[in-house]
């Protein structure tokens, strides 16, 4: 058959489109072509095929025979003579003497033969091509070539570092890579020595490049040992700070409380990984921001489990504060009520300590009457369901949880709405747990102007009944849709409660 990569499909004349027609190895029909355009020019070589008077392109794969074909579009130069053939291009491009005037005066051209087996009839090549099965045929040397199968043709060629006839026996030879004139190299002061199907060069080059390989390998394991040891010792800086910020942050207190039952803990409170959370909030990412408190700053994050949770990024705390964060851990540990926030866990090894809660949704209270979007409406049932739930979130508070706990800042933004729209109450920080028994607590003033209590205002004296003070407010919210604060209140001295007060006393709250 016709060497594809040595062979190319000339043709020669004026406007011409010449085609060459074959089939391929299933059968079908394959051809090629070229178009030449015509050119008076005095300055055309006569010997470059290049698109003037002559055109060129490679012929296909596997052809063993092929037809040719001309057409033309100059009626006045269809009598001239049209050539097309194919020929060894290496011989063609070489040719000094050919020029395409002389191409009538010559009887043939050379072109290069490839050499394949018909596989399907290799039986007449005797057993050595013989099929190892149904499917596989191997070349007669296993050893020194290699075959692969192509449509009905089985080729033979030699290896790598060999050279002869692949189809003989014997017939693929080692190359002397080491001979004169060879191609191959070792460069001076190094001595070739030639292997079956290969070389080697040995002497000073040689062993220049052991050496060189050598301290190759010696700088890569020196620098893989020194960023081995840089590792280590960064990863013991880190465990001795997470360590510190733990201490810091309250976990050794937060566990003295546990061990000792004083924090009386109904499920047990997971300890999560600073880089588990930093990854959940993709690096605490300004757009992952839920809310923002006196208290720390609330991020949505997503675990690896894919749960959605709520991550609370509190300040920065001092050691005065060190208590009251540990509070709302050991608060929210004790409570187990489906109308209070959930806490999940906890990480105490960042320098800000991290409170990870479940997350809820549809935002706050606050959100849910003042910026009514239409998509839940505010039905006067909604109203009653979500007072009565967090009613009952506080009654638990004060009365059900294993020890009383005062909320002390309870408002429409801490109470929280889930995917169906349920109270939830949050926000445990300035919580307080009492004695059984004990009727107030006296600390420092704690709560949202607009929700306090004036008596706790006034004597610093909390009690249960200054929560179900800032729970009315709430109730009032939902009554009237107005804010705790306003600036035509402002104006009159009032916040909403005394306001409310004043116009039920007059029978005038439906104005309100």
């Amino acid at each position: 058959m016709f060497s594809v990569t040595d062979n190319i499909f000339t043709a020669v004349s004026c406007d011409v489109r010449a085609t060459m027609s074959s089939s391929n190895v299933e059968g079908a029909e394959i051809s090629a072509g070229c178009k030449s355009i015509c050119s008076n020019s005095t300055n055309n070589n006569n010997s470059s095929c290049n698109g003037l008077n002559c055109c060129q392109t490679t012929i296909p794969s596997f052809v063993e025979t092929f037809t040719t074909t001309f057409e033309t579009t100059g009626t006045d130069r269809d009598k001239a003579c049209k050539y097309a053939f194919m020929v060894d291009q290496n011989w063609f491009g070489s040719s000094n003497t050919m020029n395409f005037v002389d191409i009538g005066d010559m009887d043939d051209v050379p072109v290069t033969l490839d050499w394949s087996l018909h596989y399907s009839e290799n039986e007449i090549f005797g057993t050595e091509f013989a099929a190892k099965n149904s499917l596989t045929y191997s070349c007669y040397e296993s050893n020194s070539t290699f075959s692969f199968i192509i449509g009905k043709f089985l080729v033979c060629q030699c290896f790598h570092g060999f050279e002869g006839n692949p189809y003989l026996p014997g017939g693929c030879q080692d190359i002397d890579e080491c001979k004169e004139h060879s191609g191959f190299s070792c460069g001076s002061g190094a001595t070739c020595v030639n292997t079956i199907g290969s070389f080697q060069c040995q002497g000073p080059k040689a062993n220049m490049l052991a050496v060189g390989l050598g301290s190759s390998f010696g700088a890569l394991f020196l620098l893989i040992g020194t960023w081995g040891l840089y590792k280590f010792i960064k990863k013991r800086n880190d465990t001795k700070r997470k360590q510190n910020f733990f201490k810091r942050n309250g976990g050794l207190l937060l566990q003295q409380q546990i061990s000792s039952g004083e924090a009386n803990v109904e499920a047990k409170t997971t300890l999560f990984d600073s880089k588990e959370l930093e990854k959940a909030t993709d690096h605490f990412h300004v757009d992952r921001i839920l809310g923002q408190g006196g208290q720390g700053t609330v991020y949505k994050g997503m675990l690896t489990d894919g749960k959605i949770v709520a991550v609370k990024k509190s300040q920065k705390v001092n050691e005065g504060k060190v208590s009251e964060f540990i509070n709302e851990v050991v608060i929210l540990s004790k409570v187990n009520h489906r109308n209070v926030v959930k806490l999940l866990g906890c990480c105490l090894e960042t320098e800000v300590p991290l409170l990870v809660y479940e997350f809820i949704p549809n935002g706050t209270l606050y959100q849910y009457i003042h910026d009514q979007s239409g998509e839940f409406p505010l039905t006067w049932e909604t109203r009653l369901r979500i007072a009565t739930e967090a009613a009952g979130a506080l009654s638990y508070l004060h009365s059900a949880a294993s020890y009383p706990i005062f909320h002390r800042d309870v408002k429409s933004p801490n109470i929280l709405l889930d995917d169906k729209y349920r109270a939830k109450v949050a926000d445990f920080g300035t919580s307080r747990t009492i004695i059984i028994g004990q009727t107030h607590l006296t600390t420092m003033v704690h709560g949202t102007f607009g929700y306090l209590d004036p008596e706790y205002f006034q004597s610093s004296k909390f009690t249960e009944k200054s929560d179900v003070y800032s729970f009315g407010v709430v109730l009032v919210e939902l009554l009237t849709g107005q804010k705790p604060i306003s600036s035509s209140r402002i104006e009159e001295g009032q916040g909403l409660a005394s306001y409310f007060i004043m116009y039920m006393e007059e029978n005038r709250l439906f104005e309100i």
